[in-house]
């Protein structure tokens, strides 16, 4: 299998401070250059940057994804069921306030994964999924 490429994703945060605190000590991601406008951030090996622009900040729609309002503009991590559960766990006992809390949606179906969707200080949105299968990641 080919490595894949990093991405990079640039998004909206009120407060570099707040941004900080979330992705650099709860989510634990490492911190890489930043300005007094933006922050990069290691996520699991690729790069996303928290760019201080509050007005850009707002309210994502959601759809109905399995019987969740799933927010329609999010971004998140595919994690091993392990990583994701222990995610999980750290995150309950960080008393985050889960938009859709920890469960399996599609069961049965090719397509079964662990999902959770959760917001960071700012609003944007995030989820975190996990495949019992990995290869079953594009299964119809």
């Amino acid at each position: 299998m080919t490595e894949l490429p990093p991405f990079h994703l640039a998004f909206p945060v009120t407060s570099l401070a707040s941004a900080r605190a979330f992705y650099g000590g709860l989510l634990g991601c490492p911190e890489g250059r930043s300005s007094d406008d933006w922050v990069d951030f290691d996520f699991h090996g690729h790069q996303i940057v928290a760019h201080l622009a509050p007005e850009e900040v707002r309210a994502a729609a959601a759809h109905d994804v399995d019987g969740d309002a799933v927010p329609v503009r999010h971004f998140g991590l595919v994690l091993a069921m392990d990583d994701w559960q222990a995610l999980a766990e750290r995150l309950r006992a960080a008393g985050t306030r889960f938009v859709i809390e920890p469960h399996v949606r599609f069961r049965g179906q090719p397509g079964e994964q662990a999902t959770m969707f959760l917001r960071d200080p700012c609003g944007n949105a995030l989820e975190f999924k996990a495949f019992a299968d990995r290869t079953k990641l594009f299964a119809k």
